[in-house]
């Protein structure tokens, strides 16, 4: 099945499960669906970022949360961040130390109408990244990262931006 035959669960404002579709026409039609972020820190509290492939159908070759990805048609928030972990980034989600959740956002524009939860793990690498989804990998310390969004804003994903300015301190 490729990418855009991939079917998603279409949600209410409420996140709750309404039915279900193809990706394409969930994003074409803008419908309310789920996904979920990891930002994968290494020992020393750098973040890891990933370049967006430059085939991605959206935001491609910006700046995105280490690993990201929808919720695929009847799955779990939980067992979507496990399954996109090696998906991405190659490497087992049971290799990330103190993995939990940040936050859990509602849908709106910047999100691209996804609720999100968001997760925190702790993991040095290797890393070997999927070339179809993602173009690079880089470690950012969080002041960097921080001065970065602000002067270049245009180098990351609408959803990064929004989810790094309203997350938990």
């Amino acid at each position: 099945m490729s990418s855009v035959d991939e079917l998603f669960d279409i949600v209410d404002a409420s996140d709750r499960v309404v039915g279900s579709g193809p990706r394409s026409e969930i994003h074409a039609r803008g419908q309310l669906h789920r996904a979920v972020h990891l930002w994968l820190y290494d020992p020393n509290g750098r973040i890891l970022l990933q370049r967006r492939s430059l085939s991605k159908d959206r935001e491609p070759g910006k700046w995105t949360s280490s690993v990201s990805g929808h919720v695929n048609a009847g799955e779990a928030y939980d067992a979507a961040i496990l399954r996109e972990i090696p998906e991405e980034i190659g490497v087992p989600a049971s290799s990330c130390r103190d993995f939990g959740r940040v936050g859990y956002f509602p849908a709106c524009q910047e999100t691209g109408q996804e609720f999100v939860w968001l997760y925190r793990a702790v993991h040095a690498g290797p890393f070997q990244p999927d070339p179809t989804e993602v173009a690079g990998l880089e470690w950012f310390p969080p002041d960097q990262l921080e001065a970065k969004m602000k002067n270049q804003p245009q180098e990351f994903s609408s959803c990064l931006l929004h989810l790094w300015q309203r997350r938990p301190k």
